[in-house]
């Protein structure tokens, strides 16, 4: 694809597969989705688990794919070399601030300890107005019920409020949540193929 993307969509995920088959095809799904609506996937830049998934998916669905990755990260996660575009920086706060600047839309899927601390640092920069983009959570397979209850709980507590909750988009339908992310973001219905 030599046009420019029509959106460009930010995804955090695991460099596993995990445990159930369902994390790999909703992985694909949303490459999938990226790809045949014309986007670009920015991503961690890895070839292994749900990362080199989603990319893999995005190139062979006719989409481009960034893919940012720390030359500390090279060994471990073995970079995808066939993405349109791979920098290798040298930190990983010059990967996640890459990842941001080139983004207009962020969605996290099941993944560890790193895809939990890249969504909610993004959301720590929406709720103090470093950017106003568009954030989605997918919730395949009920893997984040505990996180969701625990911050309800911090609701409860009185440590999060109600509008903070909203700035956060939660879905198990990866193409509901895509075509809603991307829609929030400013991009216009022509551009997604309708039903899709």
């Amino acid at each position: 694809m030599n046009k420019t993307p029509a959106f460009s969509i930010c995804v955090y995920c695991g460099s596993r597969n995990g445990a159930s088959p369902l994390y790999v095809q909703v992985a694909q799904e949303v490459g999938q989705w990226i790809g045949s609506h014309q986007g670009q996937l920015v991503y961690g830049g890895g070839e292994n688990g749900l990362m080199g998934l989603v990319a893999k998916s995005t190139m062979e669905a006719g989409g481009r794919v960034v893919g940012i990755i720390p030359t500390a990260l090279q060994s471990k996660e073995k970079p995808r070399i066939a993405c349109d575009e791979l920098h290798v920086v040298d930190t990983m706060h010059e990967r996640k601030q890459m990842m941001a600047e080139r983004s207009d839309v962020f969605l996290a899927l099941p993944g560890g300890i790193g895809t939990f601390e890249e969504f909610f640092e993004i959301w720590t920069w929406r709720q103090l107005g470093y950017h106003d983009k568009p954030i989605g959570l997918l919730n395949t397979n009920g893997y984040y019920d505990g996180l969701l209850a625990f911050v309800q709980s911090s609701v409860a507590q009185g440590f999060l409020s109600d509008s903070q909750m909203e700035l956060i988009k939660t879905s198990a339908h990866p193409t509901e949540l895509l075509r809603t992310l991307v829609q929030d973001a400013g991009f216009s219905p022509q551009t997604i193929a309708p039903g899709l």
